[in-house]
This record gives C-alpha cells, sequence and structure tokens, in this order.
C-alpha cells in the first residue's frame, strides 16, 4: 500500500568534501518531505558525522562511497544499523579497487581476464619472469576510475619489473592481455540495462578510453553483453550499478570493471532518483519506464542538449500512445527479430530490497589495509601464502562466515522460546525481513531493527537479544 507523507523513510543525501556529487534534490523531484543532507569532512569526522545523522533522524542514506572513505564507512554502517545506505556497502564493496572487483567476481563465477593479485613482490616476480606476455597491469587501489591512466600494457619481464619498480602499486595486479573488438559500458537501474555504448579503441592502439583517444557508439550491443550486466548487477544486489564489459575477439564476453559509481548522463540519475522513490514509498510514485535500446534513439541526440532535457520520460507501450515509436520498431535480438516492448518484460526492473547480512566484512576481505606495503623503500611486505588464484576460482568454500550459520527451523525454534513470540509473528518477521540469513544478520547486528514490525514491541525485543545470546554462548 502506497505510503502517506508521515509515513514515508526520511530520506539524507550524504556527501563529501572534495568529491563530485552524484544526487541533488532536482532528482527527486516531488518527493513531498524534507531531503537532508549530511556531508562528511574526512580526517578525524567519524563521530559527528554519525551524530548528525542520529540528529536528523535519517532512515535511508543515499550516495556512493570513494574508495578512500570505504573502510570508514563500513566503520560508520556499524554504527548505525538503523540506517539504511544507498547502496549498501556491500553492493559498494567493488567500488573500493579492482581487486575487490575481481574477487567478487571469483566469488559469483563471472567470467573475466584471467587475473593474477600479489602482496609478496618476490614471488610476483618470480611469477613474472616464468610467465608468458602481453600482460595488463593496473593500479588497484585509488580513489577514481583514471580514465585509462593508470593501466599499462607489457610486453616482457623487463618491462613488467621496471614498471612496478617505478609505480610501486600495490598490490601487484596483473591480467592475462585479451585482444577485445571493443568493451561496452552497461547501466542499469533496478538490475534493468537503461543505457549501453560501445568505446572503441583508436586504430592500433588497445585503450577504448574516450579520454585516450576511444570512440563510442550505442548501435547493436550484442544480448550476451546485456545478460552478464544483469547478471552482475543481481549478484551485487544494486539499486544502480554499471559494468564494462570486454568483447574479445574470440567472441567471449569478460567482465573488466562494475561499480555503483560512474559517470551518468543527468537523465539517468533522474530515472534513478525516479525509481528510489517508488522503492521506499511502496509504489507510491510510479515506477519510471525505459524501453530497452532506449540509449540508440537518445545516442543520435547531442550531449549538450541531452543535458538540458533533464526529465525525459517514456510511456508504456499502448497502440494509441502518441510514443509508440518504441511499440512499432523491431530489433534483431539473439537470433530472432522480436519488437522492442516485447524485452521489457524480460528485462524488467526489480525491487531490490534491503541487505541486512554481511557479505564482505572488512576483518576478511580488507587486504589493502591487512597487507599494506609497509616500506616503499625496500618493498618488504608479508610473505603470504596461496595469495594467487585463478580467474576461474570459486571462493565459496574458503569464505570465512561472520554472521552466525544456522536453519530456518532451527532459528524458529529459538525464537518461538520467547514468550510472545509465536510461529505467525516468526512468519512476520521471515517475510519483513526477507528471509532466514537476513534475520539473522539483523539479530548478529541490532535485534532493535525488529521494531519496525507490527507487533514487536521494546518488551519482546529485550527477551530476543537474552535468547540470542544464550544461543551463542554471550553474556547479556
Amino acid at each position: 500500500m502506497a505510503l502517506k507523507n508521515k509515513d514515508l523513510p526520511k530520506l539524507g543525501f550524504l556527501y563529501m568534501d572534495y568529491v563530485l556529487r552524484f544526487f541533488d534534490h532536482s532528482n527527486f523531484k516531488g518527493w513531498p518531505n524534507k531531503i537532508e543532507t549530511v556531508t562528511y569532512h574526512w580526517g578525524d569526522d567519524k563521530d559527528r558525522f554519525i551524530k548528525e545523522v542520529k540528529k536528523k533522524k535519517i532512515d535511508v542514506l543515499i550516495g556512493n562511497i570513494p574508495a578512500t572513505a570505504y573502510e570508514t564507512f563500513r566503520q560508520i554502517a556499524g554504527e548505525l544499523p538503523n540506517v539504511r545506505f544507498i547502496p549498501s556497502l556491500d553492493t559498494q564493496f567493488s567500488n573500493k579497487s579492482k581487486e575487490n572487483v575481481t574477487r567478487f567476481a571469483w566469488k559469483y563465477g563471472l567470467p573475466i581476464p584471467k587475473t593474477y593479485i600479489y602482496y609478496n613482490r618476490e614471488n610476483a616476480y618470480k611469477f613474472l619472469k616464468k610467465t608468458q606476455y602481453p600482460k595488463i597491469v593496473k593500479k588497484s587501489y585509488g580513489p577514481s576510475n583514471y580514465g585509462g591512466y593508470f593501466v599499462h600494457k607489457v610486453d616482457s619481464y623487463k618491462e613488467a619489473k621496471a614498471l612496478f619498480d617505478e609505480k610501486k602499486y600495490h598490490p601487484m595486479y596483473f591480467q592475462d592481455f585479451v585482444p577485445m573488438e571493443a568493451d561496452i559500458r552497461v547501466m542499469l537501474i533496478g538490475h534493468k540495462p537503461v543505457c549501453a555504448f560501445w568505446r572503441r579503441a583508436p586504430e592500433g592502439e588497445w585503450l577504448t578510453n574516450t579520454s585516450q583517444g576511444g570512440s563510442m557508439d550505442y548501435m547493436d550491443v550484442p544480448k550476451s553483453v546485456l545478460d552478464l550486466a544483469v547478471k552482475v548487477s543481481k549478484a551485487a544486489k544494486a539499486e544502480y550499478w554499471a559494468c564494462d564489459v570486454a568483447y574479445g575477439k574470440d567472441g567471449k564476453v569478460r567482465i573488466l570493471e562494475c561499480a555503483t559509481a560512474f559517470a551518468a548522463f543527468p537523465y539517468i540519475r533522474d530515472w534513478i532518483g525516479q525509481y528510489l522513490m517508488w522503492l521506499l514509498s511502496d509504489a507510491r510514485f510510479r515506477l519510471p519506464h525505459i524501453p530497452m535500446f532506449n540509449w540508440e534513439e537518445l545516442g543520435k541526440i547531442s550531449p549538450d542538449l541531452l543535458r538540458t532535457m533533464r526529465h525525459i520520460t517514456f510511456g508504456k507501450y499502448n497502440s494509441s500512445y502518441d510514443g509508440a515509436y518504441f511499440g512499432n520498431k523491431k530489433k534483431l535480438y539473439g537470433k530472432k527479430t522480436v519488437y522492442f516492448h516485447q524485452l521489457d518484460s524480460k528485462y524488467k526492473i526489480y525491487k531490490v530490497t534491503r541487505r541486512w547480512s554481511e557479505e564482505w566484512p572488512s576483518e576478511k576481505w580488507n587486504y589493502q589495509d591487512r597487507f599494506a606495503l609497509k616500506s616503499i623503500k625496500s618493498m618488504k611486505v608479508p610473505n603470504l601464502k596461496n595469495e594467487q588464484l585463478p580467474a576461474s576460482c570459486n571462493e565459496d568454500a574458503q569464505i570465512t562466515q561472520t554472521t552466525t550459520q544456522i536453519t530456518k527451523k532451527e532459528l524458529k525454534q529459538i525464537l518461538t522460546s520467547v514468550n510472545g513470540l509465536g510461529p505467525k509473528k516468526f512468519d512476520d518477521i521471515i517475510e519483513q525481513m526477507g528471509g532466514t540469513q537476513e534475520v539473522i544478520g539483523v539479530l548478529d547486528q541490532s535485534a532493535s531493527i525488529l521494531l519496525n514490525i507490527k507487533g514487536i514491541t521494546k518488551k519482546l525485543i529485550k527477551k530476543i537479544e537474552v535468547v540470542w545470546a544464550e544461543f551463542k554462548g554471550e553474556d547479556k
């Protein structure tokens, strides 16, 4: 049921000094209540920032976290368990580094170029002496995507060693060179592709970034690329997302980059805002209708004009609708020709629900700080074991679980042992939170989050905290 003004969550924009703002109030046109802003000032600002969010009673904090603030905001999010971050810190895991993109891809079995990550330089040099070339060397960690300026192609061990000795990139991150026809940027909202374009390298070159002289066009993005981008977005549980997909000369598609922080046209930021308004209001606001392959037509319009058009909307297909252009036009899709509007049911916009369990805890995954380069001069680092993983590696079996692992049946026995919490209320909790693991994640973080569910009182929360602590062997 659509929410009334008083029932809508309190929104806040997350801003940071010196960082370009992805959203502003104009992207949330029509939101009836005040949208707060909270600015992070870097340095020793964590506690003040947390106090301001609490003081303003913000329920949903919207904004991207740059790589250099990511670990701090994991701590901040832990101190604000009742605040929903959009995107979640787990979704933004890939924003932090190329290493994180790789580990994300390894976990979900996503195709990427074969990748090598070394924190021990001596071991890396041993490998580089015997490996085949060329290799692509990238700076893994940093404040932005760099536009290709920190991506290098090396054709021999001598070139690789000279590069790492000069740049001192840490970790040492490199990939097998994959000959590409081009790469394709796909932007998604609610897992639906809303814009896609080719980026092609100049003749005789290999970098496709437009800042490096590459060209772009919007026509005939292959089905395999769109399907892979959707799969990646779903794995990240992303409200909005972008993928860079390599289209190899061998016909295969591979993920190069993916993140929630990306350059987007103003109208796409408007569409994201409309989607989030719909998502957070129980559909009180209209879900934007974004026809498949709209980018082929919008791509014909001057970018300068597009910037002034700001709020671009499309009507759903209807034979009498004056925008029936997208209803009548056909396209070769895969191996057959279909109407554009038929693809909207295949590539639909999904409702991305809040995460309650933690997938990428820093205690496990913050390699950059755990194995920092201690001495730039001596280049000495810990002698790590099993640091090189193949691109096809499935890390599921190796991941340390940080949330409690029990079955739904066991969870039901624990919670229904609480006086006043019966099977029906247990089912309500599971439904409201989105599943067994989400409920476990809530209990591990703060059981008070369950107060949002009808019939759950503070008195009941105290009882739940006691039985949960007893189950985990903790004092309460």
